[in-house]
């Protein structure tokens, strides 16, 4: 636990850094945040790797675990609709972020941080590294989990993104657990990041709409689409469950 924790604290205080610095150099809130981040991402890629906090080697790549990432692709999609339905359902938490998401978005390099080194860092630190040396201090597998999970969830630092935060964070737990290794994690994390881009790119707006909108107020249609992107899911983690093969040797090797 006390590893666990200083990882944690790594990886706040090399973003909390990263930001104050480069505070001293760019004015404008969008480079500003889209810099930062890259940086910070380069520099705990650096830090967790020179530390050897989360040792990676190419064996799960070597597997060629083309069907398990395939359908890691299909489970992220699949679980669109139904995260955001069910983040609907719950009291309205507040947004702190929704300011740094829209500059995110709106920058021309905001893809690259949002969604190539959000998803690679976040699973190195969080899988990788802190779920890695849960798993080996606790005798409960589903305990490390759910204890990364709510770490996870609380680094985002954003009410509204906690819940759906820590079911992602269940899910990406476990999909590591299974594997011994952060790619699965990492390509449903992409697909996650690449969605919410996109969809933003299309509609600016879509952040402030609610899924009943997105379907012109037909409930029929949206709850056969949630349902049937629910199942879709549900067959992905089941089929993920059956060809996830967790590794013979030792879980602290982090493949990626």
């Amino acid at each position: 636990m006390k590893k666990a924790l200083q990882y944690l604290f790594v990886f706040f205080i090399v973003q909390v850094f990263t930001i104050l610095l480069m505070q001293m150099f760019i004015k404008d809130e969008s480079s500003l945040i889209v810099v930062s981040s890259a940086v910070y991402s380069v520099i705990t890629l650096a830090v967790f790797a020179w530390r050897k906090w989360c040792d990676m080697s190419l064996d799960y790549i070597r597997t060629r675990p083309f069907a398990v990432l395939l359908l890691a692709v299909v489970a992220s999609i699949g679980a669109l609709l139904p995260s955001v339905w069910i983040q609907e359902q719950l009291p309205e938490l507040s947004n702190n972020m929704e300011d740094v998401f829209s500059a995110i978005l709106s920058n021309n390099f905001g893809y690259l941080t949002l969604c190539i080194f959000a998803p690679i860092v976040e699973e190195l630190v969080f899988r990788g590294a802190i779920l890695r040396t849960l798993l080996e201090s606790m005798k409960k597998p589903w305990y490390a989990i759910a204890l990364s999970a709510l770490l996870f969830s609380l680094i985002h630092g954003n009410p509204a993104q906690m819940p759906h935060a820590f079911l992602i964070g269940l899910l990406l737990g476990w999909m590591f657990y299974r594997t011994g290794s952060i790619l699965p994690g990492v390509i449903y994390h992409w697909v996650n990041n690449s969605s919410a881009f996109i969809a933003y790119k299309i509609d600016s707006n879509v952040e402030d709409m609610k899924l009943i909108e997105l379907f012109n107020n037909n409930t029929t249609m949206l709850a056969v689409s949630v349902l049937a992107s629910l199942a879709v899911f549900i067959i992905a983690v089941y089929l993920l469950n059956k060809k996830m093969v967790r590794p013979e040797k030792d879980i602290q090797t982090t493949n990626i």
